[in-house]
């Protein structure tokens, strides 16, 4: 059985074998009021305390200790920033911004819900960009003057969140892009 913090584990791990907590005390030179505090959730121990117990129950220290996977943390930034960063072809490559994050969703979205969010809010929003750029070019031929800067406002509109949003996405794992209109409808579970 494996639990998500400290404290189940160590309670957990305790109770398999049979131990009261001066039972384990005894075994381990930690205080008995030590380990009603980690059980508790009342204390983050110290590292050393964590191997005395797991000495103490026979186990090893990994079956305290819930590690999260770095190398997976690491493959999903990187997805994340795919995800946000390749609408800018687009600049280079007619509507790349937004069929190169298309293709990253449709093959990424069932591997984690995350992608999934990210993808249909990246897709949504540059959807809405290209939509209004038409639009305003549309809208060019017959005021030229005045939609020089509504075209423009458009484009600019679009580079500053994807700006912002990738960085959002790297840093907090959020994204947040105003005025999408919700072409790809989210998932209902």
């Amino acid at each position: 059985m494996k639990q998500q913090t400290l404290k189940d584990n160590l309670l957990y791990q305790r109770k398999l074998k049979g131990f009261t907590q001066d039972e384990l005390s005894e075994r381990t030179t930690v205080g008995v009021r030590t380990i009603q505090r980690i059980e508790k959730g009342e204390v983050q121990p110290h590292l050393q305390t964590v191997k005395l117990l797991a000495v103490g129950l026979d186990i090893d220290v990994e079956d305290l200790i819930v590690l999260d996977d770095p190398t997976e943390e690491t493959i999903q930034r990187k997805w994340m920033l795919l995800l946000h960063a390749l609408p800018f072809f687009g600049l280079i490559i007619p509507f790349g911004n937004v069929l190169f994050p298309l293709f990253v969703w449709i093959s990424k979205a069932e591997d984690n819900k995350i992608y999934d969010v990210h993808g249909r809010a990246v897709i949504n929003f540059h959807c809405t960009i290209n939509l209004l750029l038409i639009i305003s070019l549309l809208l060019f031929f017959p005021f030229p003057g005045i939609n020089f800067f509504g075209t423009g406002a458009v484009f600019l509109f679009g580079i500053i969140f994807s700006i912002k949003n990738t960085m959002s996405a790297l840093g907090s794992g959020t994204c947040y892009y105003p005025l999408s209109i919700p072409f790809l409808k989210p998932k209902h579970v």
